[in-house]
């Protein structure tokens, strides 16, 4: 499968859930997931689950403007860098962020994500 589609399917994916159902996201991730947040640390599906549904807003909506993705390394991996806007409930102005994540291989045919980098971008 073409990687480019595999990547624009996977985030259409992950964000539509993240804006509507963030609990539902513990599917993508693995124990040997890691998530860094903002330059905090975070390991394991049920703990980077609590990490997202624990964050101080409840209600935004990710507009994503790039994705650009690379394979990665001969166990099939793949890497998907995301840019895009957040725009959180009741706030005017969307904030820039940009997300990184080495997405692997299971078994089943899908993909987990192994690692996940999520930084707002400031002007």
């Amino acid at each position: 499968m073409d990687p480019d589609t595999v990547a624009k399917a996977f985030v259409e994916h992950y964000y539509n859930m993240f804006d509507s159902n963030r609990a539902g996201l513990a599917n993508l991730y693995q124990d040997a997931s890691m998530l860094t947040f903002e330059g905090q640390k975070t390991q394991g599906s049920q703990n980077i689950v609590a990490k997202l549904t624990a964050l101080p807003f409840h209600q935004c909506k990710h507009h994503i403007t790039t994705v650009d993705c690379q394979p990665s390394g001969p166990a099939g991996g793949m890497l998907v860098f995301v840019s895009g806007n957040l725009q959180l409930a009741g706030e005017q102005h969307a904030l820039k962020f940009s997300q990184m994540f080495h997405l692997m291989p299971t078994p089943q045919g899908s993909y987990y994500v192994y690692n996940d980098i999520f930084r707002l971008n400031y002007a």
